[in-house]
């Protein structure tokens, strides 16, 4: 009967399709037992080498290296187990070789200098945790130690860059620049003079409940006056500044005065740093949102109307 036979190296190479050298091999390292020796002294395997064989072939074809196979030959691993921890090593290959490709894509597309690829290659290989706390030193040191800490806690999480597992190239390009801005100290000065100020409102400020943000007063006040073409130094304007500056002065409790007009130019004018608009563009892009509004149009416009009603 077949399961009687015994097989020499070179049949059960014929038999598992396998060379000889390979069989000799896998027989040297224990994987496939010899049920016997022929009366020369060689070798020789029952059938049940040659499922071996095809199983030890079918895994090293999947990738798996022999100290898992030796295992799994020998019973100590099931199959399954062995397959699930395969299959999760073959995940964070797959993401090294995702991110590796749009490295590559980036580079090629942006045209960066060696030195900017090898920042860009560092600082996409970043794990989870490490770009969370390149970020997280980024908002801390923007908004740590704040009287108005607590109102910044939606404004942090709503600033933090979510790389998927899986980025496009626009993704990866889009965080390092992100990335690079965050470990700029000027830019963190520019956040944390942003922070200040707002958190100096929201102490001011003696409105009870949630207060509306300035940008967002200004959007819906000044969006029509922009898109009507009023010249923001005409009398035409005067309503439409009127109404931001009251709402400004309301919110710290101040008379709407020029002192007050100056200190809100000031504070527009740093809000309309374009490094600003820039982060959340990228951070947009980063986390798969919709691009973001422009503000860019409704600062100038503001800007301009109260420096030419304080100007002496």
């Amino acid at each position: 009967m077949d399961g009687d036979t015994l097989y020499s190296i070179g049949e059960l190479a014929k038999r598992t399709g396998l060379t000889v050298k390979t069989v000799r091999f896998y027989s040297d390292r224990g994987i496939v037992v010899p049920a016997g020796r022929s009366p020369a002294g060689y070798r020789l395997y029952s059938i049940d080498a040659v499922a071996r064989l095809d199983l030890v072939r079918t895994l090293r074809e999947l990738g798996l290296g022999l100290p898992a196979i030796r295992r799994v030959v020998e019973r100590e691993l099931s199959l399954p187990e062995v397959a699930a921890a395969h299959a999760e090593a073959l995940a964070v290959q797959i993401r090294v070789l995702g991110l590796r490709r749009a490295v590559l894509t980036a580079v090629a597309e942006r045209g960066s200098t060696p030195e900017e690829t090898e920042l860009m290659h560092r600082l996409a290989q970043l794990s989870e945790e490490e770009r969370r706390r390149l970020i997280g030193d980024f908002l801390d040191a923007a908004f740590d130690g704040l009287d108005a800490a607590p109102a910044f806690a939606g404004v942090m999480r709503s600033m933090t860059p979510e790389l998927p597992d899986n980025p496009e190239a626009e993704q990866v390009q889009a965080w390092v620049e992100l990335a690079e801005m965050s470990m700029d100290p000027d830019f963190r000065a520019v956040v944390r003079r942003m922070a200040e100020d707002q958190a100096a409102e929201e102490v001011r400020s003696d409105t009870m409940g949630p207060r509306r943000d300035i940008a967002a007063s200004l959007r819906d006040q000044v969006g029509p006056a922009l898109a009507a073409g009023i010249d923001p130094a005409s009398p035409q304007a005067d309503p439409i500044v009127a109404a931001f500056t009251a709402h400004y002065a309301h919110l710290l409790g101040r008379p709407d005065d020029i002192e007050l007009r100056r200190r809100l130019a000031t504070r527009l004018e740093s809000v309309n740093d374009p490094r600003r608009e820039r982060y959340f563009q990228l951070l947009a892009v980063v986390n798969g949102w919709s691009a973001p509004e422009s503000l860019a149009p409704v600062f100038d416009w503001s800007v301009q109307a109260l420096r030419a009603r304080t100007q002496q």
